[in-house]
């Protein structure tokens, strides 16, 4: 295939796929890791950030306190950012601990 690139591109066939640059390195991860900043534009500032924060899993108000919002506030954002599958709740007596689920730690590789 690679001396297809080098004939006169008269000789080729139109019937005949070209081949696709850079497919070689679409499978390869050297893109650095996401960061909440990577992630805001498309999930927003706030859920970047608190997804950020579970790296290891945490409380509604702990997560709270570390950031500043209101605890109704921070459950309102895991609740939605659950719904998409990026979180998982997890009952420990009293306690509702969030964690990133395989799809959520995806996002960091």
């Amino acid at each position: 295939m690679a001396e297809a690139l080098h004939q006169d591109v008269s000789a080729l066939d139109p019937r005949d796929p070209l081949p696709v640059r850079g497919i070689g390195t679409l499978w390869e991860s050297s893109a650095a890791a996401a960061d909440s900043a990577d992630l805001a534009p498309a999930l927003g500032a706030t859920r970047a950030m608190l997804l950020d924060l579970l790296e290891t899993p945490a409380a509604t108000l702990e997560l709270a306190n570390r950031t500043g919002l209101a605890p109704g506030g921070v459950s309102a954002h895991l609740h939605k950012i659950a719904q998409a599958g990026l979180v998982a709740r997890h009952r420990t007596g009293r306690i509702v601990l969030y964690a990133r689920t395989a799809r959520g730690e995806a996002l960091y590789r």
